[in-house]
């Protein structure tokens, strides 16, 4: 019988530990539950605060996932990765950016100026067969 060679390689990229994962996760929760904690409780007084903190945990969330679960590090692959990653985000970036920015100037060219002008009302049936 042939004896069967399945080589698994990783190609040299790091593998997370139990603890790791672990560590991941407990930060992961904490970083969702703070921010759920923060609108629940109305914990602060002003929206724009509420907003921006769960924006900061957000981000710090997402940092938490490329380190702990994605395993991305800048000396991974010969930094190949991080460089993938930052083109991914510059492209997200540049996207979002500009269809915010689209949506904008659609909205101030499109919109009736003062947002006051009364709006259209088709008229009705019975107010197009009414006598003159």
């Amino acid at each position: 019988m042939s004896q069967h060679h399945h080589d698994h390689s990783d190609g040299g990229a790091p593998h997370g530990t139990l603890k790791d994962y672990v560590i991941g996760f407990v930060l992961a929760v904490i970083l969702t539950v703070i921010p759920f904690w923060l609108v629940m409780g109305d914990v602060l007084e002003s929206r724009a605060a509420t907003v921006g903190w769960i924006l900061a945990f957000a981000v710090v969330q997402v940092i938490v996932h490329v380190v702990y679960f994605l395993h991305m590090k800048p000396n991974t692959e010969g930094g190949w990765s991080m460089m993938a990653l930052l083109f991914t985000i510059l492209t997200l970036v540049i996207a979002v950016a500009g269809s915010i920015w689209v949506m904008r100037n659609l909205e101030e060219h499109m919109m009736p100026h003062g947002m006051n002008a009364p709006a259209f009302v088709p008229p009705s049936i019975s107010d197009l067969n009414a006598p003159k």
